[in-house]
């Protein structure tokens, strides 16, 4: 089984300062990054667990939940992940998101 502390670490780190982030951040692209961030991973994740349909997209609760979803989504496709590869390309991914939103 692979193990996928990884990826729930930096999505919980990045849900985090998302939460200590003052709204104006949030507001300045940060929440937006998160959904897009949130919406990527959760489409993976349907991707995998249900190859022959289309992923739904993840709809937008707000920027206050920005960081729940990331953690929702995140911790969603670390249960269907299979392989490091694949581990490694999401770690990836939660990083360069958490660097665009700049916290």
């Amino acid at each position: 089984m692979l193990d996928t502390t990884p990826l729930t670490a930096a999505v919980d780190q990045f849900a985090d300062r998302l939460r200590a982030a003052p709204q104006s951040r949030l507001q300045r692209g940060a929440a937006t990054e998160a959904l897009a961030l949130a919406r990527e991973l959760a489409a993976w994740a349907q991707r995998i667990e249900v190859p022959d349909e289309e992923p739904r997209e993840m709809p937008d609760a707000g920027m206050f939940a920005a960081a729940d979803q990331i953690t929702v989504a995140g911790r969603d496709l670390a249960l269907v992940l299979e392989d490091s590869g694949q581990l490694a390309e999401a770690l990836t991914l939660v990083e360069k998101a958490q660097k665009r939103a700049g916290v």
